[in-house]
């Protein structure tokens, strides 16, 4: 046997890449700066939310003037000139406002109770097992009852009065508000709760900095459903028995000037209602909105 060393074989050589790696510096191509291309004055006037909303409005007013002129009977469709000009007679001497008004307390204070009584509801529903079926069977038994329906029991129980209106309105308020609150926290994520409880979190801590941000958009939706539904359940009451505690609110300006076929007047309750709901829902819920979901990257 020879003791003479075995040659190794030399490793070949590692094959180039086919297409080799080109990386270019951010802002750069082949060489030259990147140009960004200005807005136009259009462009950046198109991407104003408030101003497009603006311009549907006028849209739609136009097609309501155009409309109005067409049938040329204040009786059956007054134009949107003439509902203006019943709107501001009716803000210039005192009327609209203080029925306006009459109706926004009894509202607020109906929603605020409902809000009051969802929140309960809920709260019991996250800490067992046994509220959950409670919520859920309560929820199924009334949300679908109409509000409206309870009038005459509340007409019975609560007289011709404030107390009336307020039990139909907590009830038309709380079902919505319970049920988009108790969907959203059941569609927090195991994780999210995991979190809090590694943190030490428990009982209302976990429900105040995990559950309720987390679950804010579904919470967000209720309120809004909430408000329209209280709005709706107010008016349809006081179409019904107009007058609450001496003072009635624009449900019964709209039954009067019905019934005196002022129907320019009519109009102009109607257009307040419309009104008073486009301040709330961009002036409040959509400040909330930008402030909470945009702003904690929820929301596109």
């Amino acid at each position: 046997m020879s003791d003479a060393p075995t040659a190794v074989p030399p490793r070949p050589a590692a094959a180039e890449p086919v297409r080799p790696e080109i990386v270019r510096q951010t802002g750069q191509a082949h060489g030259a700066p990147v140009v960004e291309k200005p807005l136009s004055a259009f462009e950046r006037l198109y991407n104003q939310a408030w101003l497009r909303k603006i311009l549907i409005l006028v849209l739609l007013a136009g097609i309501w003037e155009a409309y109005g002129r067409y049938l040329d009977n204040d009786l059956l469709f007054p134009t949107f000139s003439a509902t203006m000009e019943a709107f501001f007679r009716a803000v210039a001497d005192g009327t609209l406002p203080a029925r306006a008004w009459s109706s926004l307390k009894v509202l607020l204070m109906g929603y605020a109770a409902g809000i009051v009584l969802a929140t309960l509801l809920t709260g019991v529903a996250i800490a067992s097992r046994i509220g959950t079926d409670f919520l859920e069977t309560l929820t199924s038994m009334f949300n679908p009852l109409p509000a409206i329906a309870l009038l005459p029991l509340a007409l019975i129980w609560f007289g011709l009065g404030n107390g009336s209106l307020i039990f139909v309105l907590v009830h038309s308020v709380t079902w919505a508000i319970a049920l988009n609150t108790h969907s959203g926290f059941l569609s927090v994520s195991r994780t999210l709760r995991m979190v809090g409880r590694n943190y030490g979190l428990s009982g209302p801590r976990l429900i105040g900095k995990i559950l309720i941000p987390a679950a804010f958009p579904s919470i967000l939706t209720g309120l809004k459903v909430g408000w329209a539904f209280a709005w709706r359940t107010l008016i349809a009451a006081e179409l019904v028995f107009g007058v609450s505690s001496g003072a009635g609110g624009l449900g019964w300006f709209i039954f009067e000037n019905k019934n005196m076929l002022d129907i320019p007047n009519v109009f102009a309750g109607l257009l307040t209602v419309i009104l008073i709901g486009l301040v709330v829902e961009n002036l409040i819920f959509q400040t909330i909105e930008r402030r909470t979901i945009q702003r904690w990257g929820m929301q596109a």
